[in-house]
């Protein structure tokens, strides 16, 4: 079989870039339906996009890379897209845009343009090999048990990273990318919650609240934190996973944007026969402020606490610092840090320097955002920079 173009990869991006590259196409995933990873995101309604999408929201090696193709493809060309295609959409919190109904929307639409584009899907098939041949690339598959070989004048690799196995992610990208000359930057699982040893926040599991929280590098971020059985969870733990490193503490302010020290003292002179537990209680939910209290080793009322001890619940209450024993890994992890090195790539087209007609897009590549919506806008981006090349 020959095509113009092969695209590993069923998911957002390469979708995306089979339904914009023109000629012949051919889309082949292992995986039994085009875009899980889609269809689950969001909780079902796919965060689709960012309106707040800047180059600071991505993590790389490079943080100049990104800059080309998240310019040239921003969060309201897709937006107008999903208008065209009347999928109603809301913004949730923070930028973050969702559909109204169901995340199968968007795969329908992009299903709908890949076939409207005159390009192949083939699901159930499995890549076992690429090999540059003549003016292009042979590329060996399994589809269904039987051997096939497309030659194609271009490949395009969209296989994403590690993150969540049991839908069948793999490091083939880079297996790919080493194959052909391309370094890859080391990986780790990140937007993952923490974990602790020894059950240490079991007794808070389903405690929720509004935190800041920062890692020992990077931004803070101002949103929920989880506890679990586990550990923590929450925007704003997922948002640190991608700076922590192991080791190293993480800082939580539990009264973002409130005085705790003022809170206290009013605590004090209005209920001064209250213990400490019951004043927290007013500031932080109850099971947590039972533990603080415990953690903090202060018996006894409010009335007897001098200013410079409540000065110190204070600081605790605005510098919290745990130390997570790990991450819960890829099982769990929205999307992979690290990636295809951008400095083997062509920022303006995503096409390996080392070896022309050979793309990488999407999560494979070392570009990672934020949670909430980035990822996403960084797959439409880098599938349409690639996508115009390759159409010409």
């Amino acid at each position: 079989m020959q095509v113009d173009t092969i695209i590993l990869g069923a998911g957002a991006a390469g979708l995306m870039c089979a339904a914009h590259c023109g000629g012949r196409v051919l889309v082949v995933d292992h995986a039994k339906k085009p875009g899980e990873k889609i269809r689950i995101s969001g909780g079902g309604r796919c965060n689709f996009t960012n309106t707040g999408c800047e180059p600071q929201n991505f993590l790389s090696s490079n943080p100049h890379f990104a800059k080309s193709a998240l310019a040239r493809y921003t969060p309201w060309d897709f937006v107008s897209l999903v208008s065209e295609h009347g999928i109603a959409w809301h913004e949730k919190t923070l930028g973050q845009l969702f559909c109204d109904d169901s995340a199968q929307q968007i795969v329908d639409m992009l299903t709908g343009m890949v076939a409207a584009a005159g390009a192949e899907i083939w699901m159930r098939t499995a890549v076992r090999g690429v090999q540059a041949s003549g003016a292009g690339y042979t590329v060996s598959l399994d589809r269904g048990g039987v051997a096939v070989q497309v030659q194609a004048g271009r490949v395009v690799v969209a296989t994403g990273g590690k993150s969540i196995p049991k839908m069948g992610a793999t490091g083939l990208a880079y297996d790919i990318a080493r194959q052909f000359g391309l370094a890859v930057t080391d990986t780790r699982p990140a937007l993952v919650p923490f974990t602790f040893p020894e059950g240490r926040f079991a007794p808070l599991s389903g405690v929720a609240l509004p935190v800041r929280g920062q890692a020992a590098t990077g931004p803070s971020f101002d949103e929920a934190l989880l506890f679990t059985h586990r550990g923590l969870s929450g925007p704003t733990v997922l948002q640190l996973s991608s700076y922590w490193r192991e080791g190293e503490p993480v800082t939580i302010d539990l009264l973002p944007g409130r005085d705790a020290m003022a809170a206290l003292r009013d605590e004090r002179a209005r209920a001064g026969r209250r213990g400490l537990a019951r004043a927290l209680s007013t500031l932080v939910p109850a099971r947590l402020a039972d533990a603080l209290t415990e953690e903090l080793g202060l018996p006894g009322n409010l009335a007897d606490m001098s200013d410079k001890v409540l000065d110190g619940v204070a600081a605790r209450l605005h510098s919290w610092q745990v130390t997570p024993g790990g991450t819960e890994g890829y099982r769990t992890a929205e999307v992979t840090l690290g990636g295809v090195d951008t400095d083997g790539l062509s920022s303006q087209t995503m096409e390996a320097k080392a070896a022309p007609g050979l793309y990488f897009i999407g999560e494979s590549v070392d570009v990672t955002g934020w949670l909430g919506g980035y990822n996403f806008q960084w797959a439409w981006a880098s599938s349409i920079a690639a996508a115009r090349a390759i159409g010409g």
